[in-house]
């Protein structure tokens, strides 16, 4: 137990590093500035582009999501990834070391022998399709949906919405994501950036004030005309467990059928029963989940 609480002290500390770097460095896959100049720009897109024209600027919860996004994107969510990914490569590799294996021995191929673009299609396609499902399971399970529902608390929907969402969301979705991602293996950071970069776009836009659906393109990319609907707080009864799971693919809410975007939904209420009597305080919505009964 030892080795692994050092695991994760170390993971922290040279975060600590990372981060300042991050801050003080001029780089394409610069995280912090790529986050600030991804969300600007869906900002400018929803001012020049309104779809619902009456909702202000500054609309309901603007800064409390704008908090949020850096909260989750920097202080947690890259730390989460970081200490998660290490601890479970060091955990899974000394449960395999007992018969002589690694996480490397599943590994299906080395994608550093493929096309960089066909590893990072790769890459994209598999980690895309295993978040709907985790996304799948926070509706599904009670304990997780207690969790979730800091993110279904949006009641206005802006493009800072898409990373309002509870601490313990992350840990779900690493966690989950990790093996699979391991048995393929051989992505480095430069490379992945490419991939985080275009869903944080996509889900930035998914969540925006913005009344686009790209067409055919629907059927494959997730967009705001279909996400406005997994945000609906009356949905029909054989979707009770929610709708249009997709992150930035929409293609498998297509493929599995739990696709859902019946009409415009422009000015459908969001949220979920019972939101009224959810805390609208940062401090409040995060320590809601620790103390309600699933």
């Amino acid at each position: 137990m030892e080795k692994y609480l050092e695991i994760v002290k170390e993971s922290y500390a040279n975060y600590f590093n990372y981060l300042v770097d991050l801050v003080t460095s001029l780089h394409w896959e610069n995280y912090f500035y790529g986050l600030i100049i991804v969300s600007l720009a869906v900002w400018i897109l929803e001012l020049i582009f309104p779809w619902r024209k009456d909702q202000k600027i500054f609309r309901k919860d603007f800064w409390l999501d704008t908090f949020y996004m850096f909260f989750n994107f920097f202080l947690l969510n890259l730390i989460v990834l970081i200490a998660l990914s290490n601890m479970a490569e060091a955990f899974f590799n000394d449960i395999l070391g007992v018969v002589g294996l690694s996480v490397q021995s599943f590994q299906l191929f080395d994608v550093d022998e493929l096309p960089l673009a066909v590893g990072l299609l790769i890459f994209f396609v598999v980690s895309d399709f295993v978040q709907w499902n985790t996304h799948r399971l926070l509706h599904r399970v009670p304990f997780l949906w207690n969790f979730h529902k800091v993110h279904h608390s949006v009641k206005e929907m802006g493009f800072a919405a898409h990373l309002r969402y509870h601490w313990m969301e992350p840990v779900v979705y690493k966690s989950l994501l990790y093996l699979p991602i391991a048995i393929i293996g051989g992505f480095d950071a430069q490379d992945v950036a490419i991939v985080h970069f275009f869903a944080l776009a996509v889900g930035h836009l998914n969540h925006a004030n913005l009344g686009w659906d790209y067409g055919f393109l629907k059927y494959i990319f997730n967009n705001p005309k279909m996400h406005i609907w997994h945000h609906a707080k009356k949905l029909p009864s054989d979707k009770k467990y929610g709708a249009n799971f997709g992150l930035t693919l929409s293609l498998w809410d297509y493929l599995f059928k739990t696709n859902h975007v019946p009409y415009d939904g422009r000015d459908i209420e969001l949220g979920f029963s019972g939101d009224e009597k959810f805390p609208q305080g940062f401090f409040e919505q995060e320590i809601y989940p620790l103390k309600t009964k699933s």
